[in-house]
C-alpha cells in the first residue's frame, strides 16, 4: 500500500476477472488510447479483448497487477516478455492521470518484481508516461520506430531501461 503525498490510498492485488469490464472500459477513452498509441487494432472489439486477456492470465510469465486508487479500479500494471525481454506496461484511466497514481503503482510493482534489468517503451511523445518510467529509475536506452494502431502510422518510440 502507497500513502505518499496524495489524498488516496493506492493498492495493488493480482487482476480477477470481474476486473476485465472495467479495463475494457478505460480503453474506450479514445485520448487515452491515442497516448498510448500501442494497442490492439480495435479497442472496441470485446471478443478480441477478452481473448486477449485470456491468453494474458494463463501466461505464467505474465504478471499481472490491478491497481486500485481508494478501491476504485485505476488501471493495471504488468510485467511480460517483448523479444526475449522482460518489460513492464501499465495503464491508468484518464480520470486519474497527474494524480501521482502511475508512478506510486509502478514503483510498488517494481518492488514485487526481482527481475532485473526490466525494460518499458513509450510513445516517445507521450511526455507523461515517459517522465513516470524515469521517476521509476528507467533510463532511456534507445528509440525504435514502430506501427501504433491508435493512430494509423508509424510513430517514434522511446525504449528504456
Amino acid at each position: 500500500m502507497y500513502n505518499g503525498s496524495m489524498s488516496g490510498k493506492i493498492e495493488l492485488r493480482p487482476v480477477i476477472e470481474t476486473d476485465l469490464e472495467r479495463f475494457f472500459n478505460h480503453q474506450q477513452d479514445t485520448e487515452a488510447v491515442r497516448m498510448a498509441a500501442f494497442t490492439s487494432k480495435d479497442p472496441t472489439d470485446r471478443a478480441a479483448f477478452d481473448a486477449h486477456w485470456a491468453k494474458i492470465m494463463a501466461n505464467p510469465e505474465v504478471v499481472t497487477r490491478t491497481i486500485l486508487y481508494d478501491n476504485d479500479i485505476a488501471g493495471h500494471v504488468a510485467k511480460f516478455v517483448m523479444f526475449k525481454k522482460p518489460e513492464v506496461t501499465y495503464w491508468i484511466a484518464r480520470e486519474h492521470w497527474g494524480k501521482g497514481i502511475a508512478t506510486a503503482a509502478l514503483k510498488m510493482f517494481l518492488n514485487e518484481i526481482a527481475i532485473r534489468p526490466l525494460y518499458a517503451r513509450a510513445a516517445a511523445d507521450n511526455r507523461g508516461s515517459i517522465r513516470v518510467l524515469e521517476k521509476c529509475g528507467f533510463e532511456r536506452i534507445g528509440t525504435e520506430r514502430g506501427y501504433a494502431n491508435a493512430r494509423g502510422e508509424e510513430i517514434d518510440e522511446v525504449v528504456m531501461e
